[in-house]
């Protein structure tokens, strides 16, 4: 194989790869030897068929998936003996003109890492913003427990029902038309009047029935409405009520402890504060953080490679394009969207030198992800796809490296970042919990990050008073036809450590509408010395149907 280096500009690269026949015909034959004793031909016995009557009719076929080995070879050979580090996956494309039996020509085209000047890591300084844990937010809490499993009591045949009480119906809604509409149609649904689970004007209008009612809801949908065929449309609610109960006490005792399949309230009230605890702990490595990549940012510049950057952008924008269709008037959020596309793409450019530094920290001072901890991430990740599918998932992580580089990444970011935590001077100051907040959200924060779960790094820094972006969450969105918005789940769910009470059947007006996001995928793809070269070669373009290749 010769090699001839066509492009050597900043970080991208060119060569010419000249294949011979001579080579690729030695692998035609290596494979014929192999296929031989397998072949079978009406007048030959098993594994006698000559070879020159094999080639002549698989010739064809042997000699084009010879030719895609020997790319494949030819490109794995050239990143090994160049000593290149691609950021991205290399082109590779076979030359026009080519035909079998002739010497192949590839141009191979790639964007390399560059070389990263050694971080700066000595003299970091960092504020540590710890929030005890108050009394009071423990009560809050536990005052959550108590309400949702406070009992209801029935009310009689004549009792009116107003905001706080349960009452069960059957509904049939109807478009305008009177229409019967997909997943409009329920039995014994439980609306809690004044929950705001609904779409406006539901729990509203059910203020005032009694046991036995039959009423008309006019209601109108959301204009963001998940279901396009009814977002903003008007409908109606054709409502039987079945029954009216009221809410009796609720209580902080130890009977809410054990409904809970706790011991007592004392191991009930030490769980939630540990909880508490924890997303406090959480919210302050956030702050550190961010204040960590806001100083190696500022210590560091360097080209990168234009390719990482375009891709991290685009999983920026396609995040914030899906957060866009949830707003209230999409079409305003897309063209404010497109007003800030150039600081978004500063912001993708800044996650992706921050993830090279990053891993050129972790490679310089050892740190490793463990073949432990990465079957660990494994078999979480595996836990997102049906039984059926968790194997064939696996396989594929086991087997393709970029795709296990990914899955590691964000678990790499982490040690390196607790690494630097280790070297790094830090003070203590004791802050309240919205104090925390405010210092997260504040301006000099929200460009801050690479490729973390964090999508408040989506917003350029003169939108620091924009609203959230929605955090990471496994929740999926309900295809009920009637929902409004989810409330958020209590936190303290969590801390139960036996069984949870069971989930609310979902009732088409009662489970929400919850946007489904996902954690930005890896700026920095060889995080822990990946080497880009292990992974699949993306097809060359081949102009015409015998010398397509896969490299």
């Amino acid at each position: 194989m010769q090699t001839v280096e066509t492009l050597n500009e900043g970080l991208k690269r060119a060569f010419t790869l000249t294949i011979t026949a001579k080579d690729i015909d030695a692998k035609v034959d290596v494979e014929l030897k192999r296929l031989a004793p397998q072949m079978k031909m009406p007048g030959f016995r098993p594994g006698k068929v000559p070879a020159n009557l094999i080639r002549k009719m698989h010739g064809p076929a042997l000699t084009q998936d010879a030719l895609n080995a020997a790319i494949q070879e030819g490109v794995q050979t050239l990143v090994a003996e160049k000593q290149l580090r691609p950021a991205m996956q290399p082109s590779v494309e076979l030359e026009d003109g080519y035909d079998l039996g002739k010497d192949a020509v590839v141009k191979v085209e790639m964007e390399v890492l560059p070389q990263v000047p050694a971080p700066a890591i000595d003299g970091i300084k960092l504020e540590r913003l710890t929030v005890p844990v108050a009394d009071d937010a423990v009560t809050e809490q536990l005052q959550k427990f108590a309400d949702q499993q406070k009992k209801w009591d029935d009310a009689a045949d004549d009792y009116v029902a107003k905001m706080g009480d349960l009452v069960t119906v059957d509904f049939v809604g109807k478009t305008a038309d009177g229409v019967a509409f997909d997943g409009g149609t329920g039995t014994d649904m439980g609306v809690e009047l004044g929950s705001g689970r609904l779409i406006p004007g539901f729990e509203d209008q059910l203020v005032g029935v009694k046991t036995g009612d039959d009423k008309v809801l006019n209601v109108t949908f959301p204009e963001e409405y998940q279901e396009k065929s009814l977002a903003g449309q008007p409908a109606t609610f054709d409502i039987t009520v079945k029954s009216v109960k009221t809410a009796g006490e609720s209580k902080i005792d130890e009977d809410l402890a054990k409904s809970l399949g706790l011991e007592s309230l004392e191991q009930l009230t030490g769980l939630l504060k540990g909880q508490i605890e924890q997303e406090h702990n959480g919210l302050t490595r956030t702050h550190m953080k961010r204040k960590l990549l806001d100083q190696l940012a500022e210590g560091h510049d360097f080209e990168v490679p234009p390719s990482m950057v375009e891709a991290e952008f685009n999983q920026i924008w396609s995040q914030l394009q899906h957060e866009a269709t949830h707003e209230a008037d999409p079409e305003a959020a897309m063209a404010e969207m497109e007003g800030e596309r150039d600081d978004y793409r500063k912001i993708a450019e800044r996650r992706v030198r921050l993830g090279l530094l990053l891993s050129e920290i972790g490679q310089a001072n050892g740190v490793e992800v463990s073949n432990q901890e990465m079957q660990r991430l494994l078999a979480q990740a595996a836990q997102q796809y049906p039984a059926e599918q968790r194997q064939q998932f696996m396989q594929y992580v086991q087997q393709e490296p970029m795709a296990a580089a990914q899955l590691r990444a964000p678990l790499y970011e982490d040690k390196v970042v607790d690494f630097l935590f280790e070297k790094a001077e830090i003070t203590d100051r004791e802050a309240t919990r919205e104090e925390l907040e405010a210092a997260i959200e504040s301006e000099d924060g929200f460009a801050s990050g690479t490729h973390t779960h964090d999508h408040d790094n989506h917003k350029p820094k003169k939108k620091a008073a924009a609203k959230k972006a929605k955090p990471a969450s496994d929740d999926v969105a309900s295809d009920d036809a009637v929902t409004d918005e989810a409330p958020a789940s209590d936190a303290a769910d969590e801390a139960k450590p036996a069984k949870k009470a069971p989930a609310k059947k979902k009732s088409a007006p009662v489970e929400a509408e919850t946007a489904v996001t996902e954690s930005s995928p890896v700026a920095a793809e060889n995080a822990e010395g990946t080497e880009a070269a292990d992974a699949p070669v993306k097809k060359p373009r081949a102009k015409k149907a015998p010398t397509k290749t896969e490299a």
